[in-house]
């Protein structure tokens, strides 16, 4: 089995992995969202007249709508649609009279959901516990040290994509380069098993399928895969990915290092 998939194996099993884990994915939830006063004066306003298109037009300036429903997003991309399409608003908004304004105002400004907010925490982490390496594209073009890029997973990837074999359509999560060797990688926190996580592993282990890179892949992986017990993530790390960089974020500076 690779090294760094069996020592982050051992570290969640072992070790106060989670208590350590919380330093790179922090999962405080936000406070309610901030909501623009005169905009929920509108809201108020159209709630009490029962100005049904005054309502959903107001409604769709907030950045989290209080119903879910398929045909929200086409209203939010062509407001024309609210003239046109009456039916369908009054069914909306048949559903928000039930609720009650204050329920409304509940959803609208609920905090963010903890899955959304975790994208952005490794990157953060990185910042803080990487700084001394960190560079520009600029930089990381013009010098041959050490160095691991800040940039935006579109930069990444594009940068991957001119020179480094990357041919995969979306953004990487980490470029780096230790010892003249580069080193490319998607981080994932995965915290159940199932649908969307599923999906996310995916994600983390595709770069391993790349033919012609000029660069390491690794995955860095944390959550339930290191569970040692039947789940088939676990099963799968072991088995199909086991000569795979897979590694958990608590030990990549090490990784990194011995490149």
């Amino acid at each position: 089995m690779n090294y760094w998939l069996e020592l982050s194996i051992e570290y969640a099993n072992q070790r106060s992995y989670l208590d350590d884990l919380f330093r790179v994915y922090p999962t405080i939830p936000e406070g309610i969202r901030e909501i623009d006063k005169s905009v929920w004066h509108n809201v108020s306003q159209a709630f009490e007249a029962e100005d049904n298109t005054a309502l959903i037009k107001e409604l769709l300036k907030f950045k989290l709508f209080p119903i879910k429903d398929s045909y929200v997003a086409y209203l939010r991309r062509d407001k024309g649609a609210l003239l046109r399409n009456p039916a369908t608003v009054q069914r909306l908004c048949g559903r928000l009279y039930e609720m009650r304004i204050d329920k409304i105002y509940d959803r609208v400004s609920e905090p963010k959901e903890t899955n959304r907010q975790i994208g952005p925490m490794f990157k953060r982490w990185v910042k803080r516990a990487l700084k001394p390496h960190l560079v520009d594209l600029r930089t990381l073009k013009a010098t041959s040290g050490n160095a691991i890029l800040e940039a935006s997973d579109e930069e990444a990837g594009q940068f991957a994509r001119e020179n480094l074999g990357y041919t995969i359509d979306k953004g990487l999560d980490f470029v780096a380069r230790f010892n003249g060797n580069y080193v490319i990688g998607e981080a994932k926190f995965l915290t159940d098993f199932g649908g969307h996580q599923n999906a996310q592993f995916e994600d983390a282990v595709r770069l391993f399928s790349e033919p012609n890179l000029k660069a390491i892949p690794i995955s860095i992986l944390d959550g339930v895969p290191y569970i040692s017990s039947r789940n088939k993530l676990h099963k799968r790390i072991i088995s199909t990915y086991k000569d795979c960089n897979i590694m958990s974020a608590l030990v990549l500076r090490e990784f990194l290092h011995q490149v």
